[in-house]
């Protein structure tokens, strides 16, 4: 059964003054089926420069799919690390390798 791997947004921070993201915490959700079986998170930090970026987007304007591609971005090559670890625990939880647990 194939794994989709779903990246969401979980919150932001930004300064108030301008609204300049500058924190963004993520997950990425790990589903066989229609069940979630595993879950990774992160964060990534942006640094505010001394003016506003000319393709500077006003918080209230900002949608899910810009705010992943900021993050998507900003993680690079860690995107495909990310997604290999999170099959890997989806596997482990459907194909278990080892287990826990006495036997009496």
């Amino acid at each position: 059964m194939a794994i989709t791997k779903t990246w969401e947004i979980n919150t932001m921070k930004r300064d108030v003054s301008d609204g300049y993201v500058t924190q963004i915490i993520f997950r990425v959700k790990g589903i066989s089926g229609s069940e979630e079986k595993a879950r990774e998170t992160g964060e990534v930090l942006f640094e505010k420069p001394d003016s506003l970026p000319s393709d500077f987007i006003d918080f209230t304007k900002l949608d899910a799919a810009t705010v992943l591609s900021w993050v998507k971005t900003a993680l690079g090559d860690e995107v495909a690390t990310i997604e290999t670890r999170l099959e890997a625990k989806v596997n482990e939880v459907l194909t278990p390798t080892s287990a826990v647990g006495v036997p009496w």
